[in-house]
């Protein structure tokens, strides 16, 4: 093993069996763990959502004792919807989904892109907060560093992703076990502490709200109340990431999310709502170069003793310490769900298929590597400054969140006639509708020019690459189909097989004879791609091949990868269509049989089935089939994989012969062109084949 494949394997960690019954299982979170991996976003916005709304009132701080119940209120609210999505749709994909299925696929489209900008600020968002926590206790000269450490918490938490969902969640589960231990002794220090002045904060808070009413009328602090309970708009964010993770979710799946749902709403409320009381009963006011909760906390705590020994800085420290943690905990979320939704879109070939594909660890880690990139950017770009990732964030956020519960609307209404419980769900969702159409309007309004437009501009050009992805893979969609009417086939006439100028044969039985040539050819799905290399090999290689093997692999993906009996489906599926290959290669007269192998890495399991497939036909070929365009861009690259060279380059490796067989596609005609390759070992131009026949090299 080389240098670089063990320290792989020591940051990494070795490769997951996928046809271990008991993978899922393995990989999966309960109830518990799922709050830690995915609460974690909603209850760790509880560090710069209050924050953020507390400012926002200025003066009028009285009204804060008001935001905190619309904030508790709104959290489950917000909280319900999604538990009823949860329900209706359990197989997740949250905001992508739910907008695809009910509203349509561009309405989708719309929120899954917003959903993966969201995520992407919420890795960049949580790792800043958690930089600025930290930071808040610390020597003001240090603060040129802390950027330094935001990257450095990136880089850890992608490498602990990257290792696997479940060990980056148990890994982290002790900061969030210390943050929540810590707040709720803040917490209720400060509230059961004020219980006495009851009467004396009341009178405050209405001397306060009187003041505010005076100089700005009744409804210019209306509008002050209205634009703070926007502003602080991220406290809800995280709510929609259960909905998301269904797929990480232990059996049964719905219950597991449905009670995830309930602690981390429950938490969350509990946490928002109390902090901005607290921040009433404290008095607290902003500090240069710490957050209010750092306020709040040393003002709590700052001067606690036991037995005369000082305890207070200590303990703020640690509820400092905590917090910056369960905000670079919070990061958790992003790097679970944002691939998640990518995998999604790129399962309906909205995003380039390799995200859709899991690693050896069965993590996704194109998209993690996706999502670690983008928010180094977003950390760059803003500095790590809060307030300018909290706009970004929350713009997106409340977007995906308003197109969700309009889309759980439009269903109750059309189930209305079906299900007698309509009457009870549809209130909240029109309500919950209501909210986050109202704080997204704020929001874009409000911070437009302090970095709202940039969200805009993002999202916006992330849906268009979508769309351009769409038509491109249609239009390749649309070419190969054109092939299947000029491919002979054991179920149409005898005149397509004389179209390919194929040799006349008699239909073959049994298998190929392991003393004469073979031809081993990668197949996929039954369809044009493979008939056509095979029809090809005949024609290019007259009477030389004896017989053939239909190898393919069942890769497991993230669409597949949610539990044994889907593994078991693919493995059918992939069977059913090498028997289809067979029966086809027998009725061209070439004796047949097949070969198949189970994993998530092409390659990797290809040259494994390959070694042993020479052991068994040591004069077999090995052909693939790979598709060109006529121009070799960027953009084709980035959509199409090049499998077939690199298994090619590994059989070689191994001193396996293998030829790849390129299927040029003519997008601009709508149809393949035809097949054109050379190779060493054959010494000649294929023939190509076009809409009209073939055509002599």
């Amino acid at each position: 093993m080389s240098v670089w494949s063990r320290a792989r394997l020591a940051l990494f960690g070795p490769p997951k069996d996928v046809k271990d019954p008991h993978a899922f299982h393995k990989v999966s979170l309960v109830a518990l763990l799922a709050w830690v991996g995915l609460g974690a976003d909603g209850l760790s916005s509880s560090a710069y959502g209050p924050d953020e709304a507390y400012r926002a009132l200025g003066e009028n701080t009285g009204l804060a004792v008001f935001l905190a119940v619309a904030a508790a209120a709104t959290v489950f609210i917000i909280s319900y919807g999604y538990s009823r999505i949860i329900e209706q749709f359990p197989a997740g994909g949250g905001g992508f989904v739910v907008a695809s299925k009910l509203l349509g696929p561009k309405v989708g489209v719309v929120s899954g892109s917003a959903l993966v900008v969201d995520y992407v600020l919420t890795i960049a968002i949580s790792i800043a907060s958690g930089a600025d926590a930290i930071f808040s206790f610390l020597p003001h000269a240090w603060q040129p560093y802390k950027l330094a450490f935001a990257f450095a918490g990136l880089g850890t938490l992608t490498v602990l992703n990257l290792r696997g969902v479940k060990e980056s969640v148990t890994t982290i589960a002790p900061i969030f076990g210390v943050f929540l231990l810590t707040h709720v002794v803040l917490l209720g220090v400060t509230i059961f502490g004020h219980i006495d002045e009851v009467g004396a904060v009341s009178a405050r808070v209405r001397e306060n709200v009187d003041a505010g009413a005076t100089s700005l009328g009744v409804g210019g602090l209306l509008i002050v109340a209205l634009r703070a309970y926007s502003l602080g708009g991220g406290t809800y964010t995280g709510i929609e990431a259960v909905s998301n993770g269904m797929a990480v979710m232990r059996e049964p799946r719905v219950q597991t999310a449905k009670r995830t749902m309930l602690l981390m709403a429950t938490s969350l409320a509990i946490t928002a709502g109390g902090i901005l009381l607290c921040y009433v009963l404290v008095r607290a006011t902003p500090e240069p170069g710490k957050t209010l909760n750092a306020v709040l906390a040393q003002r709590v705590a700052g001067e606690w003793q036991i037995a005369g020994v000082p305890i207070g800085h200590a303990f703020v420290i640690v509820t400092l310490l905590s917090e910056g943690g369960l905000l670079f905990v919070a990061a958790q979320a992003g790097f679970m769900d944002g691939p998640r939704v990518m995998a999604n879109m790129a399962t309906d070939s909205w995003l380039p298929h390799r995200y859709a594909a899991l690693s050896e660890r069965l993590t996704m880690r194109n998209g993690v590597q996706l999502m670690a990139g983008a928010a180094a950017l977003a950390l760059i770009y803003t500095g790590g400054d809060v307030s300018k990732l909290v706009v970004m964030y929350s713009i997106n956020v409340f977007l995906t969140f308003s197109l969700s519960n309009i889309a759980m609307t439009v269903f109750w209404i059309r189930k209305r006639k079906e299900d007698p419980t309509w009457i009870r769900h549809l209130p909240a969702h029109v309500l919950a509708s209501l909210l986050c159409v109202g704080i997204l309007l704020v929001t874009v309004v409000e911070k437009f020019g302090h970095g709202g437009w940039l969200t805009v501009i993002i999202t916006t050009t992330v849906v268009a690459f979508c769309f351009l992805v769409k038509r491109h893979y249609a239009r390749v969609g649309t070419a190969i189909r054109s092939m299947e009417v000029h491919l002979p086939d054991p179920h149409t006439a005898p005149g397509a097989n004389e179209r390919y100028s194929l040799p006349p044969s008699e239909p073959a039985d049994g298998e190929p004879d392991p003393a004469l040539p073979v031809a081993a050819i990668f197949v996929g799905g039954y369809g044009a791609l493979g008939r056509h290399a095979l029809t090809n090999l005949i024609r290019t290689f007259p009477g030389h091949f004896k017989g053939v093997v239909f190898v393919s692999i069942a890769i497991v993906d993230s669409d597949t990868f949610k539990g044994a009996k889907e593994v078991e489906a693919l493995e059918r599926k992939t069977q059913e269509s090498l028997d289809a290959y067979v029966r086809f290669g027998r009725w061209l007269g070439l004796p047949s049989t097949s070969a198949m192998a189970v994993g998530t890495e092409i390659a990797v399991e290809a040259e494994e089935l390959a070694r042993g497939l020479v052991a068994l036909y040591p004069k077999a070929l090995f052909v693939a089939g790979q598709i060109v365009f006529a121009e070799d861009t960027a953009w084709n690259r980035l959509l199409h994989n090049e499998t077939a060279f690199i298994i090619q380059r590994k059989l070689q490796h191994e001193g396996i012969p293998m030829i790849v067989h390129p299927v040029m596609l003519d997008l601009d005609r709508g149809a393949a062109v035809g097949a054109i390759a050379r190779t060493t070992s054959v010494g000649q131009e294929l023939p190509r084949v076009t809409s009209a026949g073939p055509v002599g090299p």
